[in-house]
C-alpha cells in the first residue's frame, strides 16, 4: 500500500486529568470527565488566540477605512454649508472699493463683521450637520485582508 501523504504529522502530547475518590482508587467516569473538559478548555484556549490574532489583523485596515469614511463625509459637509451660508453674501456686501479721481483702485476695505458672521455661521452649521449624521456602513472588501 502506497502511502498518499507523507509528510509527517504533529504530535501533540495528550492531557490527562486524574481525580481520585475518597478511599484514593481512581475512578473511570471521572477520569473521561476530566479529559474532556481539559480537551474543551484547550478548543477554548486556541479559539481565543485565534480571534486575537485576526481582530489585531483587521484593526490597522478598519481603522484607515473608518478615518478616510470620516474625513471623506466632514469634507463634504463643510462644502455644502460653506456654499449653502455664502449664498446670502455677496462680494460688495464684504468688500468695498475705493476710487481716485483717475478711477484706479486706491483702497479695498473688508467689512468685518460681515466676515465675522459667515465664519461663525459656516462653523456652526457644520457642527451641526455633523451631530445630526447618523451612522454610515463600511464595507471591507475581503482582498484587504489580503493586502493585495
Amino acid at each position: 500500500m502506497s502511502k498518499i501523504y507523507s509528510r509527517p504529522r504533529i504530535k501533540l502530547p495528550k492531557f490527562y486529568f486524574r481525580e481520585f475518590n475518597f478511599k484514593g482508587n481512581k475512578n473511570n467516569n471521572d477520569n473521561k470527565i476530566n479529559r474532556n473538559k481539559g480537551k474543551i478548555t484547550l478548543v477554548i484556549f486556541i479559539a481565543i488566540i485565534t480571534a486575537k490574532i485576526v481582530l489585531d489583523a483587521v484593526y490597522p485596515i478598519f481603522d484607515t477605512l473608518c478615518e478616510s469614511k470620516a474625513k471623506s463625509i466632514a469634507t463634504i459637509i463643510s462644502n455644502e454649508e460653506a456654499t449653502n451660508v455664502m449664498k446670502d453674501y455677496s462680494y460688495d456686501e464684504l468688500f468695498t472699493v475705493e476710487k481716485d479721481a483717475n478711477n484706479n483702485i486706491t483702497m479695498i476695505k473688508s467689512n468685518m463683521k460681515a466676515i465675522n458672521e459667515i465664519t461663525s455661521a459656516i462653523a456652526v452649521r457644520i457642527q451641526n450637520r455633523i451631530n445630526d449624521t447618523e451612522r454610515e456602513n463600511i464595507e471591507i472588501a475581503l482582498r484587504k485582508f489580503y493586502w493585495i
